[in-house]
């Protein structure tokens, strides 16, 4: 929801942080790299001490002049094309995890966020890394803690991020010793200006991919999921028009949008009328800007048909997200897949569903009875 009132808010958590609430100041401060560092990419993140412009996460992390040749690396992975060809393995994928629970029938439950969700992505993305599938638990585990932890003690924040960089330089290892035709083989085989990208620089950017391309993607299935449990009359009518499949899951995106992303003020500046000063954090909620009735007609009303949709789910500016085809076709694959296999559910219970916290926004915990209410 928007403020008219209050176009940018203010709370004094973390040494100062801003939150624009309509879409143009969002817009405005996500396309502005000259007074807002995404050094600060995850709003009281633990970094390290690689200073700006390179950051800890390359390329999102990353500022003008670093963030180009950084972002060129990882974009041959996502073309459009290269990522058509994975929808059959996302199928699979899918359809693996409803097989896990095929034993279940009308009337009983099934968690959608934990039993189905959560695991599709994390086998996605682990095999474009090359991640032993014996590991994809420890995955989600090192997303939760990197996302989610944000307000954890400090020390506990550095180890985690030290667990998981230890993971990481491992696996990076074994991949220089056996390469796997996987992403980190392109990365370690690439080079920036005639040079090879430096380690921590790999683990960067796969670290980047992980926490990208798996709690976002999870946290979209969950709440196209909560969506249809919650709005049967939805769910019926793309069991009967399945042409509408396009438009839909770019309404559900802008609807449901999962990311808000964090800047940090490089030099003061007026921003809404109010004084951003050096140092402060800002939080750029997507999710609002998606919600803005000055952008969007019936902001907060679900149209699955709607024609003109140019939201703000996957960001704006140079840091959009490389990986929004995948996301796109994970979310609408694992939606029709899960429709195709349990044609009726509702929640089970609505007080048992458990949202995320942080910056990322999705179900945690979704209860879903099988059949009709």
């Amino acid at each position: 929801m928007t403020c008219a009132r209050c176009p940018i808010a203010h709370s004094p958590r973390y040494g100062g942080l801003w939150m624009p609430l309509t879409e143009e100041l969002v817009r405005q401060i996500a396309y502005d790299t000259q007074h807002f560092s995404n050094h600060g990419a995850v709003v009281g993140h633990v970094e390290g001490s690689e200073p700006r412009p390179v950051g800890s996460a390359p390329p999102i992390t990353s500022d003008p002049p670093y963030h180009g040749p950084a972002k060129r690396l990882l974009l041959p992975a996502f073309a459009p094309k290269r990522i058509e060809a994975k929808e059959d393995e996302i199928r699979a994928v899918c359809r693996e995890c409803l097989d896990a629970v095929a034993d279940r029938g009308p009337g009983d439950e099934i968690d959608g966020a934990v039993e189905y969700a959560q695991h599709i992505p994390v086998r996605v993305m682990s095999r474009m890394l090359g991640v032993p599938r014996s590991d994809e638990d420890l995955m989600r585990e090192f997303v939760h803690a990197l996302i989610e932890g944000v307000d954890r003690p400090e020390a506990q924040q550095r180890a985690d991020r030290l667990r998981v960089d230890a993971y990481l330089d491992e696996l990076i290892d074994e991949h220089r010793r056996e390469p796997r035709g996987s992403i980190i083989d392109d990365l370690l085989a690439a080079q920036v200006e005639g040079q090879p990208i430096e380690p921590r620089h790999v683990r960067g950017m796969v670290l980047l991919l992980l926490m990208a391309g798996i709690d976002t993607t999870w946290s979209a299935i969950g709440s196209g999921l909560w969506h249809f449990a919650t709005h049967p009359d939805d769910l019926a009518r793309m069991q009967r028009e399945p042409g509408l499949w396009p438009t839909a899951i770019e309404e559900l995106l802008r609807a449901y949008a999962p990311v808000t992303m964090g800047r940090r003020v490089v030099d003061d500046v007026e921003i809404g009328g109010r004084t951003l000063k050096k140092g402060e954090w800002v939080l750029l909620p997507f999710p609002a800007a998606n919600r803005d009735p000055q952008a969007f007609p019936d902001a907060d009303k679900i149209v699955l048909d709607r024609e003109v949709n140019r939201h703000a789910a996957f960001g704006l500016g140079i840091h959009r997200c490389i990986g929004s085809n995948l996301a796109r076709l994970e979310l609408q694959v694992a939606l029709q897949e899960f429709i195709a296999r349990v044609p009726e559910f509702h929640l089970a219970d609505p007080e048992r569903v458990r949202w995320s916290t942080g910056q990322i926004r999705g179900p945690r915990v979704l209860p879903l009875t099988i059949g009709s209410v």
